[in-house]
């Protein structure tokens, strides 16, 4: 392809910076440029969608096939027509290095510079404070890795994949400054032996040019690997991936773990060094990074758009907002709402608090899903990693301790022994799912036990002594010993779990898989419908989208409520009663701890935070600890199979023991409610209980307030 006139393109560019108005009528670039006249900003990021659907001037089409065809070019062409448009500062601000050198420069130069020389010239390059950064046309989908060929070299392509690993940032040079012995009115050298001004040249010396690193420019570099996102990877072959080199701002922009889609200039490199000996004439290829998108945000860096907002506040104001978002949580999965529930408390977690003498208590919910197979629960993990911002989920055989936590490894460029993170450290302020919890070997589960409490991974390998972050949620999934529940065992044999690790989960949910004529014909029904239709049978309202969910959670995640004084007594008490039960009860199903305690409020934080409440209600601690005693549902409802207790016979002991313990003869409908539906009855089994022995005159029901008083 002919290569066009760099004057008439540059006048084009110009034409499109300076006329372009957004659909708010206001010039989009322009403002940009006073800002990078302010210094305010540094990079200028072209939209090419901007230039498609700018109308303005005739041969546009042309024009952006030529800017995607050789885009280093064009980079340089629009540098160029900043250059010139760039507006005087609006505002007063403090001169850095760069300003000082360019004065030192300016006034050098005009003394002595020979104006015939072209290199005694300062360069652009160095005189520019910003940097020009083109991004891919959002429409259609971005290319995959196996899709860019040999015939996409120095064009601009889109990418997506995930970030495997990024290197430190390091300083490039991208203009190199000699000042010369013998010669000293030329201030700008290409980096060679000799000297190249004209004054050297006629007097016949060499010179003797010394590298100014002061008064060189260099820009932020960093590396990063890419790989193939497993949906885009054929059947039977591996991920492929890609070095990424990533520049000026747009350094630091991602981390291991995030999904991104690249545009960039898709550009070969041959190999240096000793790799060159071997390589021969084989050259690598490389990504030269120009704009970088997310696929999913850290709940910190949301930016809500107007509407979100809106349908936020309307949500906020739902009566039923919990259950809403709750039930949103894998539609396709019958049942479970309960579970569902919690998985949506782990999402929004509580504040971390940090004591004034430096101890930090940690507001990640943790949650253990134990069950018999086939219960759906390596659904709900894979589902609630498709819904947080950073997951990571990986399974117990297929993870080592270092994998889990950290791993020294040379670094292939420097040679040095550099730490990798593992899957903990990845998912730090996310989510670790980890399945088949059962099936790791005791010692990388060990790797665990300060990640769950401390959340640091301390490392003392290979000369390096360090504490990384690993602030993350864990949501395991186990099966029992046997592989399914064997209720003639003790439940602590049956969980087999160090108590040490139990602890620390806040809740441990065992899901035990019986058979029910009614409810295994509802899940067959609820199954086929899925099958048949491929979407979730009507839950009575639209599910909430994953982006919808992701944004009320992270609206929610900015509030930190605080437990109110009156609620201290409460919720003591409450502790202490479960302590009890655990001490009387021959086979207890829960190790009780202090950390329980600690789990009570986190819940019920996460709960007030749903609510956009900034204080802890009566009615949050209720609803964890419902949640507390649902998780064990099903092995109560055995206990008082073996007691050959039914369920109103059962609901009227809850109530008769409570009163009593409270030496109370009148009992409020409100508190009878609370008590039972701890223990796992509903309200319809309350109703049915009071009118049963409200008829055998054992008590008396206020007719209107239905509070019960005994006789």
């Amino acid at each position: 392809m002919k290569e066009h006139d760099f004057e008439a393109d540059k006048a084009v560019a110009k034409e499109f910076l300076a006329n372009f108005t957004d659909a708010n009528g206001r010039s989009k670039y322009l403002e940009i440029l006073q800002e990078v006249a302010n210094r305010k900003v540094r990079a200028i990021q072209i939209d090419l969608q901007d230039l498609i659907n700018d109308k303005g001037f005739d041969d546009f089409h042309e024009f952006i096939g030529r800017l995607t065809e050789n885009t280093r070019r064009y980079v340089s062409i629009f540098s160029s027509a900043i250059d010139e448009l760039l507006p005087e500062p609006t505002e007063a601000f403090p001169d850095d290095d760069h300003d000082i050198l360019m004065t030192q420069r300016a006034d050098d130069g005009a003394d002595n510079a020979d104006v015939s020389d072209p290199r005694q010239q300062i360069p652009s390059e160095i005189k520019r404070f910003y940097e020009v950064y083109f991004k891919a046309p959002s429409k259609g989908r971005p290319s995959t890795i196996r899709e860019v060929k040999a015939s996409h070299i120095g064009q601009l392509v889109r990418i997506a994949g995930i970030v495997t690993r990024c290197s430190d940032v390091k300083p490039l040079m991208a203009v190199a400054v000699y000042t010369c012995e013998d010669c000293v009115t030329s201030r700008v050298f290409m980096p060679l032996f000799k000297c190249p001004s004209s004054r050297c040249r006629v007097n016949g010396k060499s010179g003797n040019p010394i590298l100014q690193l002061r008064a060189s420019k260099f820009l932020k570099f960093q590396e990063a690997k890419m790989q193939e996102l497993a949906e885009h990877v054929p059947k039977g072959h591996i991920p492929r991936s890609m070095t990424v080199h990533l520049r000026g701002e747009l350094t630091r922009k991602v981390a291991p773990g995030d999904v991104v889609e690249f545009s960039g200039i898709f550009l070969p490199i041959p190999y240096t060094g000793f790799k060159a000996l071997r390589a021969g004439l084989v050259a690598d290829t490389y990504l030269e990074a120009t704009a970088v998108t997310h696929f999913k945000k850290k709940y910190e860096e949301y930016e809500f758009q107007k509407d979100e907002e809106e349908q936020i506040a309307r949500l906020a104001e739902d009566g039923d907002i919990y259950n809403k978002l709750s039930r949103s949580l894998a539609p396709e999965i019958y049942g479970h709402e309960d579970i569902k529930k919690a998985l949506l408390l782990l999402l929004v977690g509580a504040p971390h608090r940090q004591l004034k003498d430096g101890m930090k208590i940690r507001g990640d919910v943790h949650i253990c899903l134990m069950g018999d197979p086939g219960v759906a629960k390596s659904q709900l993990l894979k589902h609630i990693i498709n819904v947080a911002p950073r997951g990571v989920y990986t399974t117990g055989k297929g993870s080592s301790g270092v994998g889990l936590t950290a791993a020294v490894m040379r670094d292939q460029v420097t040679n040095e022994m550099v730490l990798e993170g593992g899957a903990l450290v990845l998912a730090d302020m996310g989510i670790c799912a980890i399945d088949e919890f059962d099936k790791m070997d005791e010692s990388d589960r060990t790797a665990i036990h300060e990640v769950m409490e401390q959340q640091t991974v301390s490392i003392a390998k290979a000369g390096i002594t360090t504490s990384l972050n690993a602030r993350t949620s864990v949501l395991a999934a186990a099966n029992p010993a046997w592989g399914r529940y064997d209720l003639r065992r003790t439940p602590a044999e049956n969980i087999n779990l160090p108590p040490a690790l139990l602890s620390r989960f806040d809740l441990l949910w065992l899901i035990l898989d019986r058979a029910d004529m009614d409810s295994d014909l509802e899940l067959a029904k609820h199954v086929l419908h899925v099958h048949q239709t491929h979407e979730s049978p009507a839950l009575g309202f639209d599910p909430l989208e994953p982006n919808i969910l992701r944004a009320y959670i992270s609206a929610a995640r900015r509030l930190s409520p605080y437990v109110p004084a009156e609620l201290e007594e409460y919720i003591a008490t409450a502790y202490s009663s479960i302590r009890q039960e655990e001490a009387k009860s021959n086979t207890p199903h829960s190790y009780t701890t202090v950390r329980t305690l600690l789990s009570i409020l986190r819940i019920s934080a996460a709960l007030a935070r749903l609510r956009f409440s900034e204080s802890v209600a009566q009615s949050d601690v209720d609803e964890a600890l419902r949640l507390m005693q649902m998780s064990k549902i099903s092995l109560y409802a055995d206990d008082r199979q073996k007691a050959g207790l039914d369920a109103i016979s059962d609901t009227y002991s809850i109530i008769r023991d409570e009163a009593a313990r409270s030496n109370k003869t009148h009992v409020s409908y409100a508190n009878a409610l609370n008590w039972i539906s701890r223990k796992g009855y509903s309200e319809a089994q309350l109703k049915e209980c009071l009118e049963e022995y409200a008829a055998l005159n054992v008590w008396q029901i206020d007719p209107n307030t239905f509070d019960i008083r005994f006789i």
